[in-house]
């Protein structure tokens, strides 16, 4: 059994009530909670984790090899700019997974930039909640 950590980024504690049309009606704790009936599927155990604090995210990405087999993670508006979640990402030793709930190469021409995707592992982008399930198939073929 792989311990996987799963990061949630910014304002994603507002699922379920904010731009419905673009990230779902499905909130923060229905989402962890597919995520976990997922992962002990496959045989993972989740450790869910979301902050609106840049700082924060670069500390559990920091000392996510301690405890975890993989990261996957959401940087929500900190995908475009955040340098210091891309060089925490880019200096461990584990996969990590970018994710996005919505299609950010068809969205706002700043939102179509990730400074994340070139040191993660994969990315997978535009199926809503089902993005972070994926994510999982992807963990699991990479930590076999």
């Amino acid at each position: 059994m792989a311990n996987v950590l799963v990061i949630h980024g910014p304002n994603l504690n507002l699922l379920g009530e904010r731009e419905k049309e673009i990230y779902g009606e499905a909130d923060l704790v229905q989402i962890n909670s597919e995520i976990k009936k997922k992962a002990l599927g496959l045989g993972h155990q989740i450790e869910a984790f979301q902050s609106n604090d840049e700082g924060e995210i670069v500390t559990q990405i920091q000392k996510a090899a301690e405890n975890y087999k993989a990261i996957i993670i959401n940087p929500a508006a900190f995908t475009h700019y955040s340098i210091a979640i891309r060089d925490a990402v880019a200096a461990i030793k584990i996969p990590v997974i970018e994710v996005h709930l919505s299609n950010i190469y068809a969205r706002e021409e700043f939102r179509q930039k990730s400074i994340i995707s070139a040191v993660a592992s994969g990315v997978i982008s535009g199926f809503g909640s089902q993005s972070y399930l994926l994510a999982l198939e992807a963990v699991n073929s990479l930590i076999e």
